[in-house]
């Protein structure tokens, strides 16, 4: 950290010259964006835009998750100051970032929702960026889906949750964040052949054909075990990578509406995210953080640690493959 840098440095999301580089202010001062990033809808030479979906519509106990993406931006202000731990690369400075800021939307009318997100999604596609969006609840990630598979086709995705959320639910319009990858499938925008889920510990009827890695099985055998699977499943296709806080165990991220015990540490996730370096990762999601049930600011701060791991691997695969 440069030190003599803090006693200058303020409100970079604004003044930063540039759409690179470190940042210094201070941790607890500051317009909060992500990573300290600037905050920007122009998207002409940006290679990722952070964006955030403040929406908690769907969930089926303990609401709250509309203000994970606050609480993510400000418990990210503790890591840009140095390269991420553990990468030799330092996606900060090597590549164009901006916070692209919030969905808008018409909290009051609920139908209309997922195409606003579709088309969020579609046009940050468009001009050519990747996206890394911080949720919401996890009904966010199918809009998102649909709009990845109308540039990649189907895609493989790779699913941290303590929940399949494979529900059968064919009623289409129905919003539900428990339904999300089933109806991801049958719609044809999430392919379950190449797909895997990890940290499964809730019962499901019908995967579909998606193999899951349940919690026990990466406990057991291990996060190298878990990795090596998921990289045979997705192989090169492009892959999105979509990440429910409650895959972490509630005795490490207890700020989520629907916590399951037994879950993954924190050093299971963070190894899981590094390990998969190399995969062709185009785009993903942290969800489900909801900061009022956990006065520590852990799980906010788990959220932001996912959310620099997904900007990693997206860096890798676009710069390092």
């Amino acid at each position: 950290m440069a030190l003599e840098d803090a006693k200058k440095q303020v409100d970079t999301a604004f003044t930063r010259k540039g759409l690179t580089g470190l940042a210094f202010e201070n941790a607890f001062a500051g317009a909060t964006s992500f990573l300290r990033r600037t905050y920007s809808k122009y998207l002409a030479g940006v290679d990722l835009a952070i964006t955030g979906v403040p929406f908690d519509q769907a969930v089926t106990h303990r609401t709250g998750a509309r203000f994970g993406p606050r609480a993510i931006r400000e418990a990210s202000a503790l890591q840009p100051f140095d390269p991420p731990y553990g990468w030799p690369t330092s996606p900060l400075e090597e590549m164009a970032i901006v916070d692209y800021g919030d969905l808008a939307f018409d909290y009051a009318h609920t139908p209309s929702f997922p195409g606003l997100l579709t088309a969020h999604i579609g046009g940050i596609l468009a001009a050519g960026a990747g996206t890394v969006t911080l949720g919401g609840d996890h009904f966010i990630t199918l809009p998102i889906l649909r709009a990845y598979a109308e540039k990649f086709g189907p895609m493989a995705v790779i699913h941290f949750d303590a929940h399949s959320d494979l529900w059968a639910d064919d009623d289409m319009d129905r919003i539900d964040h428990g339904t999300f990858f089933y109806k991801g499938v049958k719609t044809g925008v999430i392919d379950p052949k190449a797909s895997v889920q990890i940290g499964i510990r809730t019962h499901c009827d019908d995967y579909l054909g998606v193999e899951y890695i349940d919690a026990r099985t990466v406990h057991e055998r291990g996060v190298a075990h878990a990795v090596a699977r998921a990289r045979a499943i997705v192989g090169d296709r492009p892959c999105y990578v979509t990440f429910d806080i409650d895959c972490l165990d509630p005795s490490v991220a207890p700020g989520t509406g629907t916590p399951v015990w037994g879950g993954l540490h924190s050093w299971q996730a963070a190894a899981c995210l590094r390990d998969l370096a190399g995969i062709n990762m185009v785009g993903g999601d942290v969800v489900e953080v909801s900061p009022a049930y956990d006065s520590t600011g852990a799980t906010a701060i788990a959220g932001a640690h996912v959310a620099h791991e997904l900007i990693c691997l997206y860096h890798w695969a676009k710069y390092r493959k």
